[in-house]
């Protein structure tokens, strides 16, 4: 008969236990004191983690600021995201109305997200028309002190329905659009925003400086 050679089975070493998973979102690591080589311009910035809450009539350019200092701030590496009106509507508050309650639940639903991106370390910038005080107020109060920079994107009235890229002062002045900030429905100004923009005065970049200098950014 063959001879069958026993075998030991080894036993693999002991794996050592995995090092505890830390998330730390709140709390990024820290930036180097100095880097060799680098001027102090060329050191990198810590990302300033906050809610830019862009406030105005429609048509006073708070979208296309939002957008350029997103790209601004991307462009340094630091990592932000716009959250707009319109897009807003058309996914997450898409159950929502114009009605005085509808707009304040759709503010309350973009300060939570807003929330959120800045614990994940983000710079949430919002662009909504947000019209009431109150509900700017509620939506700070998520915040600790000093992450939310409430910012007036200011213009005339009329300079807002001169330029009326979607055509909706047309249509609220024809009685088509019921209830339209400015028009038929008010709009409370901030008394005591961090920043006031009148781009009907200021280009685009100057007040993307301005924008990157409350946020304690270098131009």
């Amino acid at each position: 008969m063959p001879i069958i050679e026993a075998r030991t089975a080894v036993s693999p070493p002991p794996r050592a236990p995995a090092a505890p998973l830390r998330f730390a979102m709140n709390h990024p690591p820290p930036l180097p004191a100095a880097l060799p080589g680098l001027r102090e311009a060329e050191r990198p910035q810590r990302p300033p983690a906050r809610a830019v809450w862009l406030t105005g009539l429609s048509g006073a350019g708070k979208t296309t600021l939002a957008h350029a200092l997103e790209a601004s701030l991307q462009r340094d590496g630091l990592r932000a995201c716009v959250l707009d009106g319109d897009r807003l509507r058309a996914g997450l508050s898409s159950d929502l109305g114009f009605s005085d309650a509808d707009r304040a639940e759709s503010i309350r639903r973009a300060a939570h997200v807003a929330r959120l991106f800045v614990d994940a370390g983000m710079v949430a910038i919002v662009a909504l028309i947000s019209p009431f005080r109150a509900e700017r107020a509620a939506a700070r109060a998520l915040f600790a002190p000093g992450d939310f920079i409430e910012v007036y994107v200011n213009v005339p009235l009329a300079v807002a329905e001169e330029r009326d890229p979607k055509g909706l002062y047309r249509r609220a002045r024809s009685g088509a659009l019921p209830r339209f900030t400015g028009i038929d429905s008010p709009y409370e100004p901030p008394e005591a925003p961090v920043l006031e923009l009148r781009t009907d005065v200021l280009p685009v970049a100057e007040c993307v400086e301005r924008l990157r200098a409350r946020l304690g950014l270098l131009p």
